[in-house]
C-alpha cells in the first residue's frame, strides 16, 4: 500500500475552499515513513518543519484582518499531515473572528487530535498590529 492512497484533497482536481470557520475535518494524515522499518531501517529520528507564510484570521473585535506566518514544528509518531490538506485547513480561518493566541490555542490542539505527535510547537508570527508584534506559540509533548 502507498503512503498516500487514502489521501482525498491531494491531486484533486476540484479543491473547494471554505474560508468562513476553522474546520479539523479539512486536514488528512498519511502514515509516517520514519515509523517504517522497510523504509527506515536504521530507525533514524525525523522531524518536521512546515512554514505556512499566507495564514489570515479576522480580529473578533474590529473585523480588521491579521495576517501571520505559522511555523510549525514537530517530531511525529505514527503520522504526517499531508500539506495541501493542511493549506485547506488553515485557509478555513480566514473569514473567522479569533484572538491570536486562541488561533495557535485551536491549530496545535487539532493537529494533536489527528496526528497524535511525540512533540508538536505552533508558532503564529502575526504582523504587527498597533506596533506590537505578536508570536503566541503553543506546544504539545506526548506524556
Amino acid at each position: 500500500m502507498n503512503l498516500h492512497d487514502n489521501l482525498q484533497a491531494l491531486g484533486n482536481k476540484k479543491t473547494e475552499y471554505r474560508y468562513d470557520e476553522p474546520d479539523a475535518s479539512l486536514l488528512e494524515r498519511f502514515p509516517n515513513p520514519f515509523a517504517k522499518s522497510e523504509i527506515n531501517p536504521n530507525g533514524v529520528t525525523g522531524t518536521l518543519n512546515m512554514t505556512c507564510p499566507e495564514f489570515t484570521s479576522l480580529c473578533p473585535v474590529t473585523g480588521q484582518p491579521d495576517f501571520a506566518t505559522i511555523v510549525i514544528d514537530m517530531q511525529p509518531d505514527g503520522w504526517c499531515v499531508e500539506s495541501k490538506s493542511l493549506k485547506l485547513y488553515l485557509g478555513s480561518f480566514r473569514m473567522h473572528g479569533e484572538f491570536h493566541e486562541a488561533c495557535i490555542c485551536r491549530i496545535c490542539n487539532d493537529l494533536v487530535n489527528l496526528l497524535q505527535p511525540k512533540w508538536i510547537k505552533v508558532e503564529g508570527r502575526f504582523t504587527p498590529r498597533g506596533g506590537i508584534p505578536l508570536w503566541p506559540v503553543a506546544e504539545y509533548r506526548k506524556p
